[in-house]
């Protein structure tokens, strides 16, 4: 009786409020702890009201953490924000882990005991309840082992890591998800037009003078037309050279899923170009793959990055394939070309097509600048350079794909 008399004389907490708050101080510690995960930790709390720091901790702790790795941090933040409350070290049987911040040597409390947020705040809150193998009773002997995050999905812990730390059943389920991406570029005007009610679009003289016909030749009605809109030509050319080996199939599948959804342009290089875009139209991802691998002779070889683009502007590019196209390479730049053939190239390149899009994995490796080789000839030309490493990078992909077109200076990559 005298507990439920004290949940219901705890100050009330606004789930919102509490989530966003939390949310925002776990960010600036460091862990990915997106908007879509804030507010599904204030669904949870709604559900499961913060009266006791011990339900608190496990509701945050299940909803917010996808990996062991973040659990330091996690436990660092939560005892500094509810004021040192709570000892990390109760959760993870650590004895030596050192004091969170604000809190002071004091004695234990025991497990049963869950005091609401509102109570004696000189007094600690119970330690979450360590699982034991063999057993659920607290007091049997045994090792303590971590908990089991049942909320995280096996797909939403593959989110951050790159493609090439992978295993290989991980990368099936990378595969999967990666093919549903949907790249959608910006549109063009057509020459094809559509009747118009206003005034206000060009009048069309061949439907004015047709509709004449009607009235005995006296233009009763203007018929006014707009030119349609449509989707620009998306090319994709990605790298299947030894140095992108770990991303290649990863790229393949969003090759695959650009073909087949976006009916984008799809070649791979190496050593030399190889067009795959009539094989990756295939509906069923693992056949279309097979037969992308053995279109591609040169796999996992060389990189010749200069011939390659030079081989697809002369036998596709200046044939309409890249004349106002969003032109996305995927390529480590690591090419055994000269860097002025790059250069040469990617300014032919550019003045063809709409945009350029340049993924590279390795961008995202601590202290990288892409200051020589065919990287750095390439950059003055590149209108986004993302780096695509892992599949929440491939949203910034995405996104720079359907970007419109930002005016450049009249010297652009000019010497």
């Amino acid at each position: 009786m005298a507990e439920h008399q004290a949940l219901r004389n705890a100050p009330r907490v606004e789930a919102a409020a509490l989530a966003a708050g939390f949310s925002t101080a776990l960010r600036r510690s460091g862990l990915p702890v997106s908007l879509d995960r804030a507010a599904r930790l204030a669904e949870a709390l709604r559900l499961v009201p913060p009266h006791a720091l011990g339900p608190l901790y496990w509701t945050c702790r299940v909803v917010l953490v996808n990996s062991r790795e973040q659990l330091p941090v996690f436990d660092r933040v939560f005892a500094a924000v509810f004021g040192g409350f709570l000892d990390p070290a109760d959760s993870r049987g650590d004895n030596a882990a050192p004091p969170p911040i604000g809190s002071e040597p004091r004695s234990r409390p025991s497990p049963a005991d869950n005091r609401p947020l509102g109570s004696d705040r000189a007094e600690r809150a119970p330690q979450p309840p360590a699982l034991v193998p063999g057993g659920d009773s607290p007091g049997q002997d045994g090792p303590e082992r971590e908990a089991v995050l049942v909320m995280a999905s096996a797909a939403e812990r593959l989110h951050d890591t790159s493609f090439a730390e992978l295993t290989d059943d991980e990368i099936t389920r990378i595969r999967h998800l990666v093919r549903r991406i949907a790249l959608a570029t910006p549109t063009r005007l057509s020459r094809r037009t559509r009747t118009s009610t206003t005034n206000t679009a060009r009048l069309d003289l061949r439907r004015t003078v047709r509709a004449a016909g009607h009235t005995g030749g006296d233009p009763a009605r203007l018929v006014y037309a707009r030119r349609r809109p449509r989707p620009r030509r998306l090319v994709l050319l990605c790298d299947v050279s030894g140095s992108m080996e770990p991303y290649t199939r990863v790229f393949l599948s969003l090759l695959q899923g650009a073909v087949s959804d976006a009916q984008a342009e799809a070649f791979v290089f190496s050593t030399r170009l190889t067009r795959l875009t009539r094989q990756l139209a295939l509906r069923d991802p693992d056949q279309a793959l097979a037969r992308a691998a053995a279109g591609a002779e040169d796999w996992a070889g060389g990189t010749r990055l200069a011939d390659s683009i030079r081989r697809f502007i002369d036998d596709h590019g200046r044939r309409g394939l890249a004349r106002g196209a969003v032109i996305v390479v995927i390529s480590d730049g690591w090419a055994q070309d000269d860097p002025a053939e790059v250069d040469a190239q990617m300014a032919r390149l550019r003045r063809l097509a709409f945009r350029i899009v340049w993924v590279n994995p390795r961008k995202v490796a601590p202290g990288y600048q892409p200051l020589v080789g065919g990287m750095a000839a390439a950059l003055p030309y590149i209108d986004a350079f993302v780096s695509g490493h892992s599949y929440t990078a491939l949203a910034e992909v995405a996104a720079a794909i359907g970007a419109d077109r930002v005016p450049q200076p009249a010297n652009r990559g000019t010497k």
